[in-house]
C-alpha cells in the first residue's frame, strides 16, 4: 500500500483527504485506482485521452517520476507519492 499526498487545490475532489492510501504495484496503477475511489479527481489528473495531465507532476519520496520509469515506476508497500500541480506565473 502506498500514500499519494493530495495537495489542497485537490483536496476537494478527495472529500478533504490530504492523503490517501492506495493499493498498487506501479505509480499508474495507484493513480488508477485513486481515480476510481474519487471519480471528481480522475478529469484533473488524466486528460479526455486518458493519460496524464502535462501539468501534473508525481514525486516518488523526492523524485519525478519523470526521470525514473514514469508511470511504470514500481512501488514499495512504504512508498509515498506526492502529486504537485505545476503552477504558471509571472509579470506581463
Amino acid at each position: 500500500m502506498a500514500t499519494i499526498k493530495i495537495p489542497s487545490q485537490l483536496r476537494p475532489q478527495t472529500e478533504g483527504a490530504d492523503q490517501v492510501e492506495i493499493m498498487g504495484n506501479t505509480v499508474g496503477e495507484a493513480l488508477t485506482m485513486l481515480a476510481e475511489k474519487y471519480p471528481a479527481l480522475k478529469d484533473r489528473i488524466y486528460d479526455e485521452k486518458g493519460t496524464l495531465r502535462r501539468y501534473v507532476n508525481i514525486y516518488l519520496g523526492d523524485e519525478d517520476i519523470r526521470f525514473l520509469d514514469n508511470l511504470e515506476t514500481r512501488l514499495e508497500s512504504s512508498s509515498e507519492l506526492s502529486l504537485v500541480p505545476a503552477i504558471a506565473g509571472g509579470i506581463i
